[in-house]
C-alpha cells in the first residue's frame, strides 16, 4: 500500500511539474512573435505559441483574440495530415476540451487557420489546440469566413505579409455548448495591419455568425468600432496620432478586393 501510494504521489508530482513547465513556456514570448502588434488582454492570460499568441477568456472557454504574423514565405502548398484536436495545456486556468463540440451542431472553427501555418508540420499541428477554436456554424465557417481567410492569404502575398488579430465577440447574451459551457459568439471579427508595403494601413471586418452571400467589403468596419464592442485595444504600441487616424477609418480603398 505504501509503495502504491508512493508511486501515485510521485506520478502526481511529475504531472504537476510538467503542467507548470508547459504553462511557464506559454508565458514566454517566442522568436516568431511580433510583440509590437499584439493587442491588450482583457483577461490577463496571454499565451504564446510558436505560430501565434492568444488571450484566453476562461468564462467563455475560448480565446478573446488570436494574433499572428502571416508572411508571404508562410504561404505554401504543403498538404499535412490533419491531427486530432488537443487541449491546450499552456492555459493555466484550463482550456476547454474538444469534446464540448461533439454532437453540438457546431464546427471547431479555427481562429488562426491551419491553412496559414502550412510552412511546418509543427506550426500546422499547433493550430489544432483547443485554445485556437471557437464554435462556428458550418455554413459560416466554410462559407463567408473561409472566403475572408483566403482573402487574407491573398493580401499576405500581395503586400509581403500582414499581421492578423481575430476572434469572436464575447459580449452579450450567447448560447453555450458542452459540459464546460463554451460560448457561441454572435459575431466574429478580423483585424489586419500592413506595415510592409511602404504605407501603414489597417482594415477590420465584423461578421454576424450566419451564412452570407454578401461581398466581403460589406463587412468592413472601423477598428474603433470593434474596440468598443470588445474592450480590446488592438495596436497600443503605435504612435498615438497614427493609431487614432487608422483605427477611426472604415475605408477599404487601400486594400485590393480583386
Amino acid at each position: 500500500m505504501i509503495l502504491v501510494l508512493g508511486i501515485y504521489g510521485y506520478e502526481h508530482f511529475l504531472n504537476t511539474e510538467e503542467k507548470t513547465e508547459i504553462v511557464n513556456s506559454g508565458k514566454e514570448v517566442k522568436l516568431s512573435t511580433n510583440e509590437f502588434f499584439l493587442p491588450t488582454s482583457t483577461t490577463g492570460q496571454i499565451i504564446h505559441h510558436e505560430g501565434y499568441s492568444l488571450s484566453y477568456s476562461e468564462p467563455h472557454e475560448q480565446a478573446e483574440w488570436v494574433a499572428y504574423e502571416l508572411k508571404k514565405s508562410h504561404l505554401t502548398n504543403t498538404n499535412f495530415k490533419r491531427p486530432y484536436f488537443e487541449i491546450d495545456n499552456a492555459v493555466k486556468t484550463g482550456a476547454a476540451s474538444w469534446r464540448n463540440y461533439k454532437n453540438s451542431g457546431f464546427d471547431r472553427g479555427h481562429l488562426c487557420p491551419a491553412g496559414d501555418r502550412t510552412y511546418s508540420k509543427f506550426a500546422f499541428d499547433e493550430t489544432f489546440l483547443t485554445s485556437n477554436i471557437s464554435p462556428q456554424e458550418h455554413e459560416f465557417n466554410s462559407g463567408i469566413w473561409n472566403t475572408l481567410e483566403q482573402k487574407v492569404r491573398y493580401w499576405a502575398s500581395k503586400y509581403d505579409g500582414v499581421f492578423v488579430v481575430t476572434g469572436g465577440v464575447l459580449k452579450g447574451k450567447m448560447r453555450t455548448i458542452g459540459s464546460e459551457r463554451v460560448a457561441v459568439p454572435n459575431q466574429f471579427y478580423k483585424v489586419l495591419i500592413d506595415a510592409n508595403s511602404g504605407k501603414v494601413k489597417m482594415i477590420a471586418f465584423l461578421m454576424p455568425h450566419e451564412k452570407s452571400n454578401e461581398p466581403l467589403y460589406k463587412f468592413v468596419v472601423s477598428v474603433d468600432s470593434i474596440e468598443k464592442l470588445t474592450g480590446i485595444d488592438f495596436f497600443p504600441q503605435l504612435e498615438d496620432a497614427l493609431e487614432d487616424r487608422l483605427e477611426a477609418s472604415s475605408s477599404y480603398k487601400d486594400w485590393s478586393f480583386n
